[in-house]
C-alpha cells in the first residue's frame, strides 16, 4: 500500500462560519463547496444557500469540512461522538513568530510560542469547532 496524501475531514456545525474562520485566520482558500441539495459543486458560496461540505487549501495542506448531519451519516463511527478532537493537526510553517503575533491580536484561543526540547518553535490554536491546530518551525 502507498499513501499519497492525508486530507483531514472535520465534522463541523456550520460550513460557512468554519470556512470564514480558516480563511480569515490562517489564509486558507475555498476550493469547492457542496450545497444541501448535493446536486452540484460550487467554487464560491451562493447567497441564501446552506452547505454540507467544503474543501479548503493553503500551500500543501488541504482540509475538508463536513456538516454534522451528513458527517455522522457517512462516518458511522462518529455517530455518538461530540464535535472536537483529542488530536492536534500539526503543520510545519515558515515565519512562525510573525504568524503567532498576528493571531494573538485576533481574540483566539492560542498558546504562547515556545521552543521545545526537540528544537521546534511551536504553538497551538483551538478553532471554533474545538479542533486543535499546531504550528511549528525549526528553531534557529
Amino acid at each position: 500500500m502507498k499513501i499519497s496524501k492525508l486530507s483531514p475531514n472535520f465534522e463541523v456545525s456550520d460550513i460557512k462560519k468554519t470556512v470564514a474562520f480558516y480563511a480569515e485566520n490562517f489564509g486558507f482558500n475555498l476550493i469547492m463547496a457542496v450545497p444541501e441539495t448535493q446536486d452540484r459543486i460550487d467554487q464560491t458560496f451562493a447567497e441564501n444557500t446552506e452547505y454540507v461540505y467544503a474543501m479548503m487549501q493553503k500551500d500543501n495542506v488541504e482540509f475538508m469540512f463536513q456538516r454534522t448531519d451528513t458527517f455522522k451519516r457517512d462516518v458511522v463511527f462518529a455517530k455518538d461522538l461530540p464535535i472536537g478532537a483529542t488530536v492536534s493537526f500539526y503543520m510545519d510553517i515558515e515565519g512562525i513568530k510573525e504568524f503567532h503575533e498576528n493571531l494573538k491580536n485576533k481574540n483566539l484561543q492560542i498558546t504562547e510560542l515556545k521552543t521545545t526540547w526537540y528544537g521546534m518553535q511551536e504553538f497551538y490554536v483551538r478553532d471554533l469547532n474545538g479542533y486543535i491546530l499546531g504550528f511549528a518551525e525549526k528553531a534557529e
